[in-house]
């Protein structure tokens, strides 16, 4: 049975009224006291644009000492200062360290794959013998996956689907289970329908309550996604009239 390496998240100081955390209905689920708990050894963040899941992901990088662009705990390159100090308002309850690590984020993940050719030795023996620069961004994505994450990790993963396509996302999901089978820990903010699917995952819907776990049938992104596939042509109409 996999140990995680991050068991639980608590808030250590409240955000000034003016700063943008304090709107974030997750800060005020977690100042009212409750506790972030990462039970699995794959929890999904799930929920709407502007909801805080990667602001929450992001912290949770920082404060793991991961650079806040991406990368892993080595990475030492900066193009914008634009992440939040919720890292510095957090505190992560951990077990033993991983041997592993890595921060992808789907935003910014051109500026890590330019520092990882900066720094090759020309090889690019840690992911697959060719340049990530070389590569389509979602094939990309998976070449830094499948070749450089050893396992016995952490890594986080802020919308990984935006680069991959629908095959490439199932692709993803045997590269996450080989790793999970390493004794890895994932932390994942996505809107994938199929992502989320993976077997006895956690799921955490970040909304207007705060944070709630819910089973991957009750979540909004399957049952919009259900009702579309079903009948996209009244799906359509209803949407288009509504607009009109």
């Amino acid at each position: 049975m996999n140990t995680n390496f991050i068991t639980r998240l608590t808030l250590d100081e409240r955000p000034a009224q003016e700063d943008y955390l304090s709107e974030l209905s997750l800060i005020r689920w977690l100042c009212e006291g409750n506790t972030l708990e990462f039970r699995k050894p794959v929890t999904f963040l799930v929920g709407e644009n502007g909801s805080g899941k990667s602001t929450l992901l992001e912290a949770i990088a920082v404060a793991s000492g991961f650079n806040p662009e991406g990368g892993s705990r080595n990475y030492q390159f900066s193009t914008a200062d634009s992440h939040s100090r919720l890292h510095e308002m957090i505190t992560l309850t951990r077990t033993v360290r991983p041997r592993d690590g890595f921060f992808l984020r789907a935003e910014s993940f051109y500026n890590a794959a330019a520092y990882l050719d900066s720094v090759d030795d020309g090889k690019y023996a840690a992911y697959g013998g060719q340049s990530l620069m070389t590569q389509s961004h979602g094939e990309s994505f998976l070449a830094l996956m499948k070749y450089r994450f050893f396992g016995n990790g952490l890594y986080l993963l802020d919308e990984p689907e935006a680069a991959l396509s629908p095959q490439r996302q199932l692709s993803l999901l045997c590269i996450l289970d080989e790793l999970v089978k390493k004794n890895s820990q994932f932390i994942i903010a996505t809107h994938s329908p199929i992502l989320m699917a993976y077997p006895d995952a956690e799921i955490l819907e970040f909304n207007e309550n705060g944070i709630e776990p819910k089973e991957y049938k009750e979540t909004d992104h399957y049952k919009l996604t259900r009702r579309f596939l079903e009948d996209p042509d009244r799906m359509l109409k209803l949407l288009l009239e509504e607009e009109n």
